[in-house]
């Protein structure tokens, strides 16, 4: 597993990952991904999937680094407060790797907001700040708004279909060096099929440099992904094989060519 710094924390987190949206796969798949380096695990508060978390961390805290993030709709001061301590309880741990924005809501001042996450710090319940489905604006004016600590992190859709970000918020974030975190950068596992919308040229394109590389197309397409400086990718996989197979996304590079190919094809 190949890793990247989380900001400019100093904290190293995995290239791959493991999203739990809509996770029904039990304990065995988040023990498996810890067990092959991928341990950055995400959840939120409104994916109820925090419980299912504990259960596969449990005895391991030390070894994961976990992110969860508080629901748009819970962004008052003290909203912010009762949902951290509620997902401390659900995912039985004293402290919040990643704490997270899960979207902007223009309707609470943002300053109220991150006056309550830089308090979650402070009191040793969360170590970083994140946010998730920020514009380039959105993040400078959360950032503006805090007096001790830095956004260290944006989860966003990321993928091969999916290239929206690299208009402004990538290039946002490599200026800042905040982390870019791709959520379902596998398309929820439609990219090959997509592909194919795209016309045969995009498809063969996929296959041929999986062929090229004894790689599956899912693992060109996240290692497409991480190929970008500061994106790091947390596929979800609810079965242990699928686990296995994101986890050989990492370790290997695709050559320059072969990333210039994609992005024509992809374009």
């Amino acid at each position: 597993m190949e890793y990247k710094e989380l900001g400019n924390t100093g904290v190293q987190l995995p290239e791959i990952g493991l999203g739990t949206w809509r996770y029904k796969g039990g304990p065995a798949p988040i023990q498996q991904a810890i067990a092959l380096g991928a341990t950055h695990i995400d959840t939120a508060e409104n994916y109820n999937t925090e419980p299912a978390v504990a259960e596969g961390i449990q005895g391991q805290r030390e070894q994961v680094f976990i992110a969860t993030k508080v629901s748009g709709t819970n962004l008052r001061y003290d909203e912010v407060i009762s949902a951290a301590n509620k997902s401390l309880s659900r995912l039985g741990i004293e402290y919040i790797d990643l704490y997270q924005l899960h979207w902007p809501n223009s309707r609470v001042p943002i300053g109220e907001t991150m006056k309550a996450m830089e308090e979650l710090v402070d009191a040793g319940k969360v170590k970083y700040i994140g946010v998730s489905n920020f514009s380039a604006r959105e993040m400078h004016e959360a950032q503006e708004s805090m007096s001790k600590y830095k956004i260290v992190s944006n989860q966003v859709q990321f993928s091969l279909v999916d290239r929206y970000i690299e208009q402004e918020i990538l290039p946002y974030c490599q200026e800042k060096g905040i982390t870019v975190i791709a959520f379902t950068p596998l398309d929820t596992g439609t990219l090959a099929a997509k592909s194919l919308l795209r016309g045969r040229g995009a498809s063969s394109v996929l296959e041929e440099i999986a062929a090229d590389t004894g790689k599956t197309m899912a693992q060109v397409a996240l290692n497409w992904c991480t190929s970008r400086d500061v994106v790091i990718a947390i596929p979800k996989a609810n079965r242990v094989e699928h686990v296995v197979e994101n986890c050989g996304a990492s370790g290997w590079r695709l050559t320059v060519a072969q990333v210039e190919a994609l992005d024509a094809a992809f374009k």
